[in-house]
């Protein structure tokens, strides 16, 4: 604008002038364009021509693309097609292959290898061949295992194959179960059997023998895997071979136990003590030097020190051989009451990978009760053995009861383990019978005590008071641990008896009842005083005996001093009774008790008092057979006589003040004086 502007020389009013030319220059220029187009009219026509040819063309392109696309799609279609029957092809050929390779592995589970059919159907049993049978027992245990639900898949279990395969291992399972059975039966009684018949097992005269089952042991470890096996493979089969075994077994531990008790008995040397102890026709000092019998305990202890730890090990052997699923016994190398356990640490069964999953309490408590009915079995018939040696004891010396029963509890207090059931159980029993022959012996002794009451007329010490103290301190010799309730109850019952007996044969004469009594108390109390100061229950005996002789005591005393003073103590009793409804100060009033009275009665009773407390002391000793009493009761009697004394002196005194009569001080010194 600036250009064109430039080429023009106006000023401001000549505005109009330039617009007008604007004007005129546009119609010079659109005239110009209607000239050229019209002057380009052909070319149109050509331009349009080639539009139509391109139109055509351009449809022509269109119908040939919808053809191809419509191609196109019909082969996409069938390239689809020919793509999943591809991949159904490529599916099937994996199938078929992942079935073949599982068919092949069920078939692999199903084969049953020659060697281990030949080994299950009819292979030998013998040492050399058991790591054949064992190995053949574990693929016959495995096999049946992966046939089970759990280990196969629920879809094959219903195949006919498997149902057949299963049949067929059943049918070895039990075949080579009844074989194993049998052969372990007839194994378990050849093994006894020539024990048995081989006598150096057992012991014989002048020999002792312990029991040695290691060899027997060592025998039938060898078969402990297999039990292991048969177990896994069929639990009901046990139950006959535990009983096979048992009885087998039990011929040889009865034997053993018979042999040896017998041998025991014959071999022990050992004086007859006799068991009258407390009889009142024989001698008093007939025990005091008793033979020494502490063989015969010995030799109870020993039974016991042999069987015991046996039969701990045999019933241990017999839990973990047969396969009982409890508790350890003893473990290997233990100690049982102090002696080792026939096992050694290298007695290992074998057996304990075999069977991983734990016990429950329920189980093991059926499996306890199997095993104790078992062990029942075992060692039943063993115990008439130690029974014989209690009774042989027995009749040796009866004392010894205490000593075995001790030692019996001894070993009863050692058995803790829950399979240990029959050793306690037969420790009970021995205890029982132990006790039974003891209170056998004490009741006789009772007897002995009882018989004395039948006598005649009896005078001094009983017999059986000295006694008693010889037996009781022999009796304490031989107590050991427990046994100190079995004596103190025998105590019980011989001084309850004692006493008894002493007081009804007191009865019989009643005049020198109290002599009798306190005498007896008095040896009682003599004898016993080293005892009682250490043994609770005679202390208590002892003290018992000490107050019935102060009693006794008191009434001889009583007795005598009133039968001297008879006057003088009723003139005070008749005054005593009367003070209860009377005022002292009438009581002189009354009859017979007037001062008249009393002085009658004080010349009648103290008149030549020397002389009455002289014949006294000689009544007090006139039927006194313990002369060592004498003093003892003498200084009793004054005590008394001073006491009684001295109440009358006081009666007087506030009765009839103004009389005079000895005082208590003149008459404890006469009574000093003499």
């Amino acid at each position: 604008m600036e250009a064109l502007l430039g080429t023009y020389v106006m000023g401001i009013g000549e505005a109009e002038e330039f617009s007008e030319r604007l004007k005129r220059e546009l119609q010079a220029l659109e005239a110009a364009n209607v000239h050229a187009l019209l002057e380009s009219e052909p070319l149109m026509d050509e331009v349009l021509q080639g539009l139509d040819a391109a139109t055509s063309c351009v449809e022509d392109m269109d119908e040939w693309l919808s053809i191809f696309n419509v191609k196109l799609r019909h082969m996409r279609e069938d390239i689809a097609s020919i793509e999943t029957r591809n991949n159904n092809l490529e599916m099937q050929s994996v199938n078929n292959k992942s079935l073949i390779e599982e068919l092949d592995k069920l078939l692999e589970r199903l084969r049953v290898p020659s060697e281990y059919a030949t080994n299950l159907t009819g292979g030998s049993f013998d040492e050399a061949r058991m790591l054949q049978n064992v190995e053949a027992c574990e693929w016959l245990t495995s096999a049946l295992r992966g046939l089970g639900v759990p280990n196969l898949d629920p879809s094959y279990a219903n195949m006919r194959a498997v149902k057949e395969k299963r049949a067929e291992l059943e049918k070895l399972k039990s075949t080579f179960v009844r074989r194993a059975s049998e052969f372990l039966r007839n194994y378990f009684a050849s093994l006894v059997d020539f024990m048995i018949s081989d006598k150096s097992y057992f012991s014989q005269r002048g020999q002792l023998k312990r029991p040695d089952h290691a060899d027997l042991r060592y025998k039938c470890r060898t078969y402990a895997r297999l039990l292991q096996h048969l177990k896994s493979l069929d639990k009901n089969c046990l139950g006959p071979l535990r009983k096979a075994y048992c009885s087998s077994l039990n011929l040889l531990l009865r034997r053993e136990a018979r042999e040896f008790a017998n041998e025991l008995r014959a071999s022990t040397k050992a004086s007859r003590n006799p068991t009258v102890w407390l009889e009142g026709s024989t001698g008093s000092g007939q025990n005091v030097n008793a033979t020494d019998t502490s063989t015969v305990s010995d030799a109870y202890a020993k039974m016991l020190t042999i069987f015991i730890p046996l039969l701990v090990d045999e019933s241990s052997f017999f839990a973990h051989f047969m396969c009982f699923e409890v508790p350890t016994l003893v473990p290997p190398g233990g100690v049982v009451n102090g002696n080792k356990a026939g096992y050694d640490d290298d007695d290992d069964l074998g057996i304990m990978d075999i069977d991983e999953n734990d016990s429950k309490s329920g189980k093991n408590s059926a499996e306890l009760e199997a095993l104790n009915k078992s062990l029942k079995d075992l060692l039943d018939g063993i115990q008439e053995d130690f029974y014989a040696v209690v009774d042989w004891a027995y009749k040796i010396d009866p004392l010894r009861c205490i000593s075995m029963h001790g030692i019996t509890e001894r070993y009863l207090s050692g058995q803790k383990a829950d399979a240990a059931g029959f050793v306690r159980d037969l420790l009970r029993d021995l205890e029982s019978r132990i006790s039974m022959q003891f209170n056998r012996f004490v009741d006789e002794a009772c007897h002995q005590i009882e018989r004395n009451e039948r006598n005649v007329r009896q005078m001094g010490v009983l017999s059986y008071i000295p006694r008693f103290a010889t037996l009781a301190t022999r009796m304490e010799q031989y107590i050991q641990g427990q046994s100190r309730d079995l004596v103190d109850q025998a105590y019980t019952k011989f001084v309850s008896i004692m006493f008894a007996t002493l007081e009804k044969i007191a009865q019989t004469d009643p005049k020198y009842a109290d002599i009798f009594l306190f005498e007896n108390y008095a040896a009682f109390q003599n004898s016993l005083y080293d005892l009682a100061n250490i043994v609770p229950t005679l202390a208590k005996f002892y003290h018992q005996a000490s107050e019935a002789y102060e009693q006794a005591c008191t009434r001889h005393i009583s007795m005598i001093i009133y039968y001297q003073f008879e006057r003088l103590f009723q003139f005070t009793r008749r005054i005593e009774d009367l003070m209860f409804t009377v005022a002292p100060e009438e009581i002189p009033f009354q009859l017979g008790l007037s001062k008249m009275d009393l002085r009658k009665m004080l010349k009648s009773s103290l008149s030549g008092v020397d002389k009455s407390i002289a014949a006294m002391y000689k009544k007090l000793q006139k039927n006194l057979t313990s002369e060592e009493l004498l003093p003892s009761l003498w200084d009793k009697c004054k005590k008394e006589f001073l006491d009684k004394y001295e109440s009358f002196a006081q009666l007087v005194a506030k009765i009839y003040p103004t009389e005079t009569i000895p005082s208590v001080a003149e008459m404890r010194d006469l009574l000093a004086s003499m």
